[in-house]
């Protein structure tokens, strides 16, 4: 059941989410020219990487609201939840910015990048990159920057739902964020907000009113929770197919918007045990230990798959092959090894003083 222990399969959904932006890099560099699609039919899905951001924000939104939902909605004290998020996020951010910047000023910078300056160290350190440009030393840290501000909205999100209803909170928020969608092509002052990629507060929005099943009633639970999010998928796929790369790509805005209800759905399917092969298939020890440190994955691949490609040279798939069988193993065992020492301890111990009894307990 949703409301028991912990919810089976997230953590494979994280790791291959995860997976799939390596991925997704690995396939742009020897295909150059995005979104215009000039790699062969079979490969053509892993252009839309950005997709698995999308199911990151939604899975966030659900993964911090698990909690409130089990106590009336209600996060505790705000100073805590920022604590534990700071301690939870910052210190393998902070050491894969340090990473990237290494790699940028030393090896090769991203691509279309020039090479990093003194603003982007301090632009990206403080989670500001996607309110002041600056050269980026890697290509998947703006996310991080949107998730980090998404927190500072939950509290409010959470009263809303609480004192209002679930329905009101997310009606709200989407609405929100259509109207800034409709009105930033013709308003400069609210193009302007495009740049913080608002989709992502309704997508959030929806992940945390989709955590609202681990208080739901058994017959709630036992509904075809995974049929609801094919049948919501469907058409979204339909699209995304028939328009082509290009247009998708210039919508992301909206059909950001119209994968959240599916992938909000399908959280809900997997907390409730549905289906079982795919919940099954989530459990199996390489995903869940993949998922375990997805996020140091994501964090420090980008530099790695374009330094990779810089000694491998060439464009075609010749070389998205020699990338799949070099980056892939590589980006994973090294990020393995980053998790090791900056993100799992940190998940492990809640605060300095546990931190170093634990380093100091491991070397005497």
């Amino acid at each position: 059941m949703a409301t028991r222990g912990r919810l089976v399969g997230l953590d494979g959904i994280r790791g291959l989410a995860a997976l799939f932006v390596v991925l997704h890099h690995c396939w742009l560099l020897p295909f150059p020219g995005f979104p215009v699609n000039g790699a062969p039919a079979w490969s053509s899905w892993l252009l839309y990487g950005h997709f698995a951001v999308v199911i990151f924000i939604v899975l966030s939104g659900f993964s911090l609201g698990v909690s409130p939902a089990r106590h009336d909605w209600q996060l505790g004290s705000a100073r805590t939840f920022a604590q534990r998020r700071a301690w939870r996020i910052l210190p393998p951010y902070w050491a894969a910015l340090a990473f990237s910047l290494i790699v940028a000023w030393t090896v090769i910078p991203q691509p279309g990048q020039p090479v990093p300056t003194g603003k982007s160290v301090v632009i990206f350190g403080l989670l500001l990159q996607d309110v002041f440009g600056s050269p980026s030393p890697n290509g998947a840290l703006w996310s991080i920057a949107v998730e980090a501000q998404l927190y500072f909205a939950l509290p409010l999100m959470l009263l809303v739902l609480r004192r209002w209803g679930a329905a009101v909170m997310l009606g709200s928020v989407t609405a929100i964020v259509v109207v800034v969608g409709a009105l930033a092509p013709a308003v400069p002052a609210v193009e302007l907000l495009m740049r913080f990629t608002p989709q992502f507060a309704a997508l959030f929005a929806m992940g945390a009113v989709c955590a609202g099943i681990v208080r739901a009633s058994e017959r709630v639970e036992r509904l075809p929770w995974h049929w609801f999010a094919a049948a919501a998928a469907v058409p979204v796929l339909a699209l995304i197919v028939f328009a082509g790369p290009v247009w998708v790509v210039g919508q992301f805005f909206w059909v950001d918007l119209a994968i959240g209800p599916a992938a909000g759905l399908l959280l809900v399917g997997v907390a409730t045990g549905k289906p079982i092969w795919l919940v099954r298939l989530l459990d199996t020890r390489p995903l869940r230990r993949l998922g375990s440190f997805s996020y140091s994955l994501y964090l420090i691949h980008s530099p790695i798959v374009v330094m990779l490609h810089k000694f491998v040279g060439g464009s075609g798939v010749p070389t998205f092959l020699v990338m799949l069988a070099v980056a892939v193993p590589v980006c994973v065992a090294a990020a393995w090894l980053f998790a090791s020492v900056f993100e799992l301890p940190f998940q492990r111990h809640r605060s300095w003083k546990g931190l170093r009894e634990a380093v100091r307990a491991r070397f005497t």
